[in-house]
């Protein structure tokens, strides 16, 4: 049995587990960042990393698209099925369970790295190191997709305060069911980045349905570093 990682929100391999998380198809956010942000060399030479990679779906496109790609998530159960699929689709991939805290990666080994609303749900101590460990693996010049709910997400008044900053047990909104949210503001962001970063962009995106005036308004940030 893989020992899940302390830094790592253990609903999720519950999640995982009984199948509603396991997410097939990649994310916008993310295949604009690969193709907008992608450097200037042939794609079997380039490396993708997913922190929080979960079933594989970011990565599936990538290597689909001929990247080398590589992730790493807190559930054993997530890998194995990203494994899987991986294996029947015929793409390789360097997939492994671990801690973003502590990433089983070669210092500036990345090309580009991506965080898909993962760090978002670690403590403020938590993200500083996952954020310090991508930007080891990262080459000089790649690229960072930070992608964490904002502070300004409707959803956050269902929960309540918990420790590092955190917001647990949301119960209502498009974050219904998360156990436990950082929720980033614009100061968060340069806190858990630090030093070493240059800014490319950083947008915030607020999601509204003007059918329906009682759907909370849904927020997050999209927020892309290079490192120095």
């Amino acid at each position: 049995m893989v020992r899940l990682a302390a830094s790592f929100d253990l609903s999720w391999q519950e999640r995982y587990q009984d199948g509603r998380a396991l997410a097939r198809y990649p994310y916008d956010v993310v295949v604009h960042f690969v193709y907008r942000y992608g450097p200037e060399k042939p794609r079997d030479q380039t490396v993708v990393l997913e922190v929080g990679c979960g079933a594989g779906n970011n990565l599936w496109f990538a290597a689909r698209e001929g990247f080398r790609v590589a992730g790493i998530d807190g559930s054993d159960a997530a890998i194995a099925y990203a494994r899987n699929r991986f294996e029947e689709d015929g793409l390789a991939a360097d997939l492994r369970v671990g801690d973003f805290t502590d990433l089983p990666f070669s210092s500036e080994s990345v090309d580009l790295a991506i965080d898909r609303a993962a760090i978002t749900c670690l403590g403020l101590t938590h993200a500083k190191h996952a954020a310090a460990e991508i930007q080891r693996v990262l080459r000089p010049g790649g690229r960072f997709l930070l992608n964490p709910y904002s502070t300004r997400a409707d959803s956050l008044a269902s929960g309540r305060p918990g420790p590092d900053g955190l917001t647990l047990n949301i119960r209502s909104g498009a974050l219904a069911g998360m156990e436990q949210i950082l929720p980033y503001d614009r100061e968060t962001i340069d806190a858990v980045l630090g030093e070493g970063w240059r800014l490319l962009s950083v947008q915030h995106v607020t999601f509204a349905d003007e059918c329906d005036q009682h759907f909370p308004v849904h927020a997050e940030w999209r927020v892309v570093a290079e490192k120095r």
